[in-house]
């Protein structure tokens, strides 16, 4: 299989006053097109920075940050966010819905920085809800929904652009075992049927169980790879 992000040699500091923090040190990574991959380790390891990096909203200070066939670490801002936008979706622990916007508006917004028609993005906003069990929601702003639709919601909304890959940073953290399991059964199916790449932080044994592979990062390194299938 191809790899679909390539990190080599990359490091990554960050400085809090005059104290400065090796987040991470020379890590040389690859992820297969089609994997379902969970980050794990203590907090401070440096599992967040790294998948800030893979989906270029933060930038190495070493090394070679290769996604899609791109080489985002040297691409000037404007050209990052424009690559963010067409290969990446986002799904974060607390959601990070518009309050005041429905679920379809909420799910509309990756679309608005497109060509695509109102008429074109209604479509595809209702199939990403419908792909999600949420085609009947779609007029609920975030207060109506429970924690586990709202999660629903933001991976309909990191999905409705038809990214190449999802990058989800603890999206299990602020829900029951219940709503965590439905959730992971949806990235699952969305791994396994649309063979989309996943990359996910989690602190959850559990959720990372569900994935096809498991890092583990401590300091910074990559101390353990587990290359067991999930069950």
């Amino acid at each position: 299989m191809n790899a679909i992000v390539s990190l080599k040699g990359v490091s990554k500091h960050y400085l809090r006053g005059n104290e400065r923090t090796e987040v991470l040190r020379h890590l040389d990574i690859e992820i297969n097109a089609g994997e379902f991959l969970a980050l794990m380790g203590p907090s401070g390891s440096g599992k967040t920075t790294l998948l800030n990096l893979i989906g270029g909203v933060d930038r190495s200070d070493e090394g070679e940050v290769i996604v899609s066939g791109e080489r985002i670490d040297v691409l000037a801002a404007r050209d990052l966010a424009d690559w963010r936008a067409r290969h990446v979706g986002f799904v974060f622990q607390f959601y990070n819905l518009m309050p005041m916007l429905s679920a379809e508006q909420n799910v509309e917004l990756p679309l608005l920085l497109t060509r695509l028609s109102k008429a074109e993005r209604r479509v595809n906003v209702r199939a990403a809800l419908q792909l999600v069990g949420l085609g009947d929601r779609g007029t609920h702003r975030p207060a109506e929904l429970s924690g586990g639709q709202q999660q629903r919601v933001a991976i309909a909304r990191a999905l409705v652009a038809d990214p190449t890959i999802l990058v989800c940073d603890d999206p299990t953290g602020d829900l029951d075992r219940l709503m965590a399991d439905q959730i992971l059964d949806l990235l699952q199916r969305v791994n396994r049927e649309q063979g989309k790449t996943i990359v996910m932080v989690t602190h959850d044994p559990k959720a990372a169980e569900r994935a096809t592979r498991k890092l583990h990062l401590d300091k910074g390194r990559l101390i353990d790879a587990d290359l067991s299938s999930a069950a």
